[in-house]
């Protein structure tokens, strides 16, 4: 079970990687498109910039996290009960967006971006 669980989060942090390259490419798309982009595309644009700066973030925190339990497993001796796997694993935080003080990638707020 901690391997497929942790097969699992391995899985969603790949979609979720490939999700802020999608985020990104579009963002450049609009910016390279043959008009000269409005203030209105520019805001969207960097709308979607920090989307993929707070995506990164996540993944990050999700790798460490992962990371963490991992290391938590290696320390266990042979033979522990699942049960503990299983507290280790609902210990972590994995969708660290949810929680504000986990994540330091900007957010938007009245329409300001604050990245730090």
């Amino acid at each position: 079970m901690t391997l497929n669980k942790l097969a699992r989060e391995l899985d969603e942090t790949a979609r979720q990687s490939a999700a802020l390259v999608d985020g990104i490419t579009e963002a450049l798309e609009l910016l390279s498109s043959s008009d000269a982009p409005s203030a209105q595309t520019r805001k969207e644009v960097a709308r979607m910039i920090i989307s993929a700066l707070q995506g990164q973030d996540r993944i990050e925190q999700r790798c460490n996290n992962m990371a963490l339990a991992v290391r938590q497993f290696a320390l266990l001796p042979p033979g522990t009960n699942p049960a503990v796997y299983d507290e280790i694993w609902a210990e972590l935080v994995l969708d660290e967006l949810r929680v504000p003080s986990l994540t330091s990638a900007g957010h938007l707020s009245n329409g300001d971006a604050e990245l730090f």
